[in-house]
């Protein structure tokens, strides 16, 4: 346990047409520090998660963090990148920074701008994150990757329809008691399931419904030490953090097993000493709903191929064995790439301090965290605990 997370701000994901990236940036740097109690001048670094790969004609975001106060600047401030999981690559930088001392506090903001990029741009700028000379052809840009690892785990172990829609209609419901989701509306399990006008087929088995939204937002956490953090107000203490990085050709892996997940829950869970079977809650990276599937397997929640025996018992609903997504994950909440990580970290800290209105989770006491970039490329996780 080297960091605590002690402050955080979070803008409700959606279509942000009316604000600039730059303003979102500013928005959420002031309020965590307001948040945590501290000042500009208290911050030792700045790391801003942004993605980008062609969603804003601004680049060299990182010194945009420095417009919220004049207290930040000369402080050093570095833009991070590592596909959808971004925003957890900057939370491990920010980690790094204070367990070598190089800092005391730490701001971590994530922020992506998506919607005012065109239609077809945005698919093209998404599979930016697939090995080009493989998959830079797939029909239907990133959702036609995952269209494909679809059919394929449909073809070794079944067709998987019902399992899919169930994990949708899940996400959607608890989406619905989260103030920052972007899509707070239960559409229910038949709904998902069916193919209709409202919810065609997108990718091979995937329905649109199946898919991640594609959203404007922001998110920030403040870090410090553990001695600093049980002098403040609230304290998250991060007592695992792992970061695993797999091959970029999906030709080079098994991409049913997401082994890379696998790894990098097993690093963190070893770092924390607990088990899976001590979490209270997961927040993972729906990315598409065969994703979320596939992780239930590897991070050991069922055994390769039984993923959807989870999902139809209701073992991930806010209730069941192990409720996974009670935000309502990247389906429902929405997905601003450089944002999802430090979301995912926000609410989780959220949860442990029991302030998650509208979607806690009763006596949350540990939570785990699942995001990955790309096709289970990159992949981190964290578990949270409050101290404090």
């Amino acid at each position: 346990m080297t960091a605590c997370i002690v402050g955080w701000a979070h803008l409700p994901f959606g279509k942000h047409s009316d604000i600039t990236l730059e303003d979102m940036i500013v928005k959420v740097a002031r309020e965590a520090l307001d948040h945590a109690g501290l000042e500009a001048g208290d911050v030792d670094e700045i790391v801003l998660g942004h993605f980008n790969a062609g969603f804003s004609q601004q680049d060299f975001t990182a010194s945009l963090v420095l417009q919220a106060d004049d207290g930040f600047r000369f402080k050093p401030a570095t833009r991070v990148e590592n596909a959808c999981a971004t925003g957890s690559a900057a939370v491990r930088q920010g980690i790094r920074a204070i367990e070598s001392k190089a800092g005391r506090v730490v701001l971590v903001v994530g922020a992506e701008q998506m919607t005012t990029t065109p239609g077809p741009e945005i698919g093209k700028n998404l599979l930016r994150a697939s090995y080009l000379p493989e998959d830079g052809d797939t029909p239907a840009g990133f959702a036609g990757v995952f269209g494909k690892i679809a059919h394929a785990y449909f073809q070794r172990h079944g067709d998987q329809s019902d399992a899919l829609a169930s994990i949708a209609a899940k996400n959607h419901r608890n989406g619905v008691g989260n103030p920052y989701a972007q899509m707070r509306k239960d559409f229910g399990f038949e709904f998902c399931r069916t193919e209709s006008e409202k919810n065609p087929f997108v990718a091979g088995p995937l329905k649109r419904t199946d898919c991640s939204l594609v959203s404007d937002g922001a998110a920030a956490i403040v870090l410090t030490d553990v001695e600093t953090a049980l002098s403040m107000k609230r304290a998250v203490a991060i007592r695992g953090n792992a970061h695993v990085q797999d091959f970029l050709p999906m030709s080079k892996r098994d991409i049913l097993l997401f082994e890379g997940c696998t790894h990098a829950w097993a690093q963190a869970m070893k770092q924390a000493r607990v088990g899976l079977e001590d979490l209270s809650f997961v927040e993972t990276h729906d990315c598409f709903t065969i994703a979320e599937l596939i992780e239930y397997e590897a991070m050991g929640l069922a055994r390769p191929g039984e993923g959807a025996k989870v999902a139809l018992e209701g073992q991930t609903e806010k209730g069941g064995r192990l409720p996974v997504n009670p935000s309502g994950g990247l389906k429902a909440k929405g997905h601003p790439i450089g944002a999802t990580g430090v979301s995912m970290h926000a609410l989780t800290a959220m949860q442990l301090m029991g302030e998650a209105d509208g979607f806690q989770v009763e006596n949350a006491t540990l939570g785990g965290i699942f995001n990955m970039g790309g096709a289970a490329v990159a992949n981190y996780v964290s578990i949270l605990e409050r101290i404090k």
